[in-house]
């Protein structure tokens, strides 16, 4: 079996796709996010972790989410999927997701899109990781905002989740997702997200992803229960949300965050 070390000695040379700017992410304060839950009388609020220091981008947790959740295998969507990060010495910032890394990062060639590869020189690279992503599970969900018809509701644990025989496909909640994380169901033609395999989580199993994850780069907890490990990570060390200046509250928390994912 491959080694994390030998992983990114192998990948690191081969990122990017896109120039992207600098975003800003907000490191969680322990004191306001218990403030906040504790005006929440639910036992249970779902949380979920990623540390980007033990991400290879291998693609495994895309693989599992789509057999999981039927996202077909081909199709060029994902509920959940893996971004490669490269900051250049000359300050360049790019990044790339082929397939969603269902297939991980076997090219060591930039993937620009329709067919066009790009490589960057080892010796220009400043830095290099991975980054997954998946639905924030907001506190303040845009998307059960703006749905028109109630397909798109909010559980009292926290999780979003869409009907899909409630769901008349507007695209209003794709739309209305400052993270992109929603798309077309390629063939139900409603709206789909990653919902924390709630199915799995609710009967006391771990998501598809965090099964599949070799490294534990992704865990899910109970911010609730003091002594859910994934609530001692978030209350004792350094971790971010993404765009939290769009006022969501994303319940999505990154161990290892920099500064240039947006």
């Amino acid at each position: 079996m491959i080694s994390r070390r030998n992983f990114l000695k192998t990948t690191a040379a081969g990122i990017a796709g896109i120039t992207l700017p600098l975003a800003a992410f907000e490191i969680v304060d322990p004191r306001k996010l218990m403030a906040q839950e504790a005006k929440n009388p639910a036992k249970v609020r779902w949380v979920f972790l990623v540390d980007t220091y033990k991400c290879v981008g291998c693609g495994l947790c895309v693989k599992a989410c789509k057999q999981e959740n039927e996202i077909p295998y081909d199709a060029n969507v994902t509920r959940t999927w893996v971004e490669r990060y490269v900051l250049t010495k000359d300050g360049e910032i790019s990044a790339d997701t082929p397939k969603g890394a269902r297939d991980g990062f076997t090219n060591s060639k930039i993937d620009l899109g329709q067919g066009k590869f790009k490589d960057i020189k080892k010796e220009d690279i400043d830095k290099a990781y991975f980054v997954p992503k998946l639905c924030n599970q907001c506190d303040n969900p845009p998307c059960v905002q703006v749905c028109p018809v109630g397909a798109t509701y909010q559980t009292e644990d926290g999780v979003v989740l869409v009907d899909r025989k409630w769901c008349i496909g507007c695209g209003y909640c794709i739309m209305g997702c400052p993270y992109g994380v929603r798309f077309f169901h390629p063939v139900h033609h409603t709206a789909e997200k990653c919902n924390f395999c709630y199915h799995r989580i609710s009967k006391g199993m771990k998501t598809a992803c965090v099964d599949a994850c070799p490294f534990g780069a992704r865990l899910i907890g109970n911010i609730k229960d003091h002594n859910d490990p994934v609530t001692k990570i978030i209350m004792n060390e350094r971790v971010g949300v993404l765009k939290e200046e769009y006022g969501t509250k994303p319940q999505v928390f990154y161990v290892g965050l920099s500064r240039e994912v947006k």
